[in-house]
């Protein structure tokens, strides 16, 4: 809902696109919860002309913020990325590892397109320290033969195709055209939100797709060795209640006044366990140590912090 609660979770057959579910999902909330007005928040991969077209033209209107494809979209490469408008600093650099990530956005306007532009600082070094990887390790392999690097994507992008008879070289240029991306994002949306909250509201996304990575691994929700439609649905139903109380557990942190990063949580409370120990005919039972974020977490749900040891 508009305050990032889960409301539901419906399963599709594995050989559907996901281009195809957009709009039969937003029928389906809107019949099932007689919801009103309707905001979808997607990422590059569930959008097509097609979708969008399809979402302006319904009534009553449906907002979006959509993920936008920076590298094969024209407009956007040769217009968004090249406005030379401000950026205005939503999250500056972090302080400490709790902060939120950096982040800047700037609106630009493609004649009635609106476009957010967002720049994460952080993510940006990432980026240019991955690609740096990427073609040292490229450089090395040309020396052993190219033949093997074809099939490679990552390595493949920043190959020149050679002349016949000849053999792959690094392509300096798309090399060079790959910083310009460095650390970017770019959302269309329809909406009149403002700039940083269209950014923010996209960002929900990410936390959400993350939590259920995490989830899937926690509760094992992968592989799937159900047969039945029923208990598959179940299965994946238990990692949905886990999402709901992920976004609980954020809630109460907030009311707090602390904004803490999902994966910083988790790997603090993945840390905290209770061991027991037998010393003679005793049984006593010793906790770890609280580590970062711990404490937090524990009194923002009225939790009482177990003692160190009991017997």
């Amino acid at each position: 809902d508009g305050e990032g609660h889960p409301i539901c979770c419906e399963l599709w057959p594995g050989n559907t696109a996901d281009v195809e579910t957009l709009i039969p999902e937003v029928e389906r909330l809107r019949r099932r919860f007689g919801i009103g007005a309707v905001c979808i928040v997607a990422d590059r991969g569930m959008i097509s002309k097609e979708t969008i077209e399809k979402l302006e033209s319904m009534s009553p209107a449906v907002f979006y913020i959509l993920g936008v494809r920076m590298r094969k979209r024209k407009e956007v490469r040769e217009e968004v990325l090249r406005d030379e408008g401000e950026y205005v600093e939503v999250f500056g650099q972090r302080q400490k590892s709790k902060d939120p990530s950096p982040l800047k956005v700037k609106e630009v306007w493609v004649e009635d397109r609106r476009y957010i532009e967002c720049y994460n600082a952080e993510q940006a070094r990432k980026d240019a320290a991955s690609r740096q990887a990427i073609l040292e390790a490229l450089e090395e392999k040309l020396k052993r033969g190219d033949k093997i690097l074809i099939g490679n994507k990552g390595y493949r992008r920043y190959l020149k195709i050679p002349e016949k008879g000849g053999h792959f070289t690094i392509d300096e240029e798309k090399a060079q055209e790959e910083e310009r991306f460095d650390g970017l994002w770019v959302l269309r949306t329809n909406t009149e939100l403002p700039t940083e909250e269209v950014a923010l509201k996209y960002k929900q996304l990410w936390m959400v797709e993350h939590v259920f990575r995490s989830v899937k691994s926690m509760l094992r929700t992968r592989p799937v060795y159900h047969k039945y439609d029923a208990t598959i649905r179940g299965h994946v139903f238990c990692s949905f209640l886990a999402l709901i109380l992920v976004k609980e557990l954020q809630s109460q942190l907030e009311a707090r006044g602390l904004k803490l990063e999902w994966k910083d949580v988790l790997r603090d409370l993945e840390k905290l366990q209770e061991i027991e120990v037998d010393f003679g005919t005793q049984r006593f039972f010793l906790r770890t140590e609280l580590r970062g974020n711990c404490v937090d977490v524990l009194r923002a749900v009225g939790v009482r912090i177990p003692s160190a040891v009991t017997q």
